[in-house]
């Protein structure tokens, strides 16, 4: 089973619509029979998103799981966000290789 990294948008205006994407993204993946994980739904629920130091302590712990990861399933259909920039630019580092996928096509 292939663990997957799961990059999609998160904060901003339209972040309930975001959040139920990721959730999308999310059983997208685990129907391909992968084992997902998607820091942005996950520790925006114990860390404020909002305030600067705690994204970046929940960035800095995603990207410790990049580390474990197989794979990054890039979401799409909504735009590519700073957070999926810098998360991408992360992966690279690493040599994760990447996956571009859209959900409404």
């Amino acid at each position: 089973m292939t663990l997957v990294v799961i990059e999609s948008p998160y904060s901003g205006k339209y972040r309930e619509a975001n959040i139920a994407y990721a959730r999308r993204a999310l059983r997208d993946s685990i129907d391909r029979g992968e084992a997902p994980f998607a820091s942005h739904l996950l520790y925006p629920q114990v860390l404020d998103d909002t305030k600067r130091k705690l994204r970046r302590l929940g960035l800095s712990r995603a990207f410790l799981w990049y580390e474990q990861a197989e794979l990054m399933a890039v979401y799409m259909d909504l735009g590519t966000s700073a957070g999926m920039t810098e998360g991408l630019q992360v992966a690279r580092k690493l040599g994760l290789p990447v996956e571009r996928r859209w959900l409404d096509k």
